[in-house]
């Protein structure tokens, strides 16, 4: 699909005076997701002079820049433009130039294994009463699903999972817990996730990962990044207590 299609659902606005945010939607769904990641894929693979990184969120890319490096490469002091406006003509332009959205590419797929309840999941039978379930019910559920990886965030590595089942939804936690701890599997709404590190949050834990999601002395130190497929799969205390101690 032509870039000039689907132009009046992209909108820009700045973010400070070295950022640029590019809207590719409102809706929380894998559609605007699809065309986010897109985005982001075609910006970084076409950086200008100048550039810094790109950002993934839900339903936007945001584009960080030098202000002073674009006004000197783009010879602006020869033009009446800005370095926002030329970062938009920019983008604009390669999007027009290069823009088609193809068949959507095969998606990364990463198991992550959980033990579920008890000690490592205190609140599994919060959401199993909530939900008039018993806890297994939740956790075959909780099982079952793919989940998408919208973006990752609050926490270095934390992924933000779509596609959780409505009948093991649960609100947070009316008092959030100072400390959770690492590889916490949780639900908040319709949502679930993983706490890569120890923080505090609110969400209901289920359960928890030896698996460790945040590799910060590698390249690439998330696990998961936006457009990947998680899957849960349970195991015992013992497999998990086994696998955290090989991992250290």
């Amino acid at each position: 699909m032509a870039f000039s299609t689907i132009k009046n659902s992209i909108t820009f606005h700045p973010l400070g005076d070295a950022a640029i945010v590019i809207q590719a939607g409102t809706d929380i769904c894998e559609e605007i997701h699809e065309r986010v990641v897109h985005l982001f894929s075609y910006i970084e693979q076409h950086p200008f002079a100048g550039y810094v990184e790109a950002v993934q969120a839900f339903t936007n890319v945001t584009v960080f820049y030098e202000p002073y490096t674009v006004y000197q490469s783009a010879h602006l002091q020869q033009q009446d433009l800005s370095p926002y406006e030329w970062v938009k003509s920019y983008i604009e332009t390669l999007l027009e130039e290069k823009w088609q959205e193809g068949v959507q590419a095969k998606r990364r797929t990463i198991d992550i294994p959980v033990c579920y309840g008890g000690e490592l999941g205190p609140d599994l039978e919060e959401v199993a009463r909530i939900n008039h379930l018993t806890p297994e019910e939740v956790v075959r559920i909780h099982t079952a699903g793919t989940y998408l990886v919208y973006m990752i965030g609050f926490a270095p590595g934390f992924p933000f999972l779509g596609g959780l089942s409505e009948k093991i939804a649960a609100p947070r936690r009316e008092t959030p817990r100072m400390s959770i701890p690492k590889g916490s599997v949780g639900i908040a709404g319709k949502q679930t996730g993983v706490y890569p590190i120890s923080t505090p949050g609110g969400w209901q834990l289920i359960g928890q990962t030896p698996l460790p999601l945040f590799r910060p002395d590698e390249k690439v130190p998330s696990l998961l990044r936006a457009g990947n497929e998680v899957r849960f799969v349970q195991m015992s205390e013992k497999e998990f207590f086994s696998m955290k101690e090989a991992e250290r």
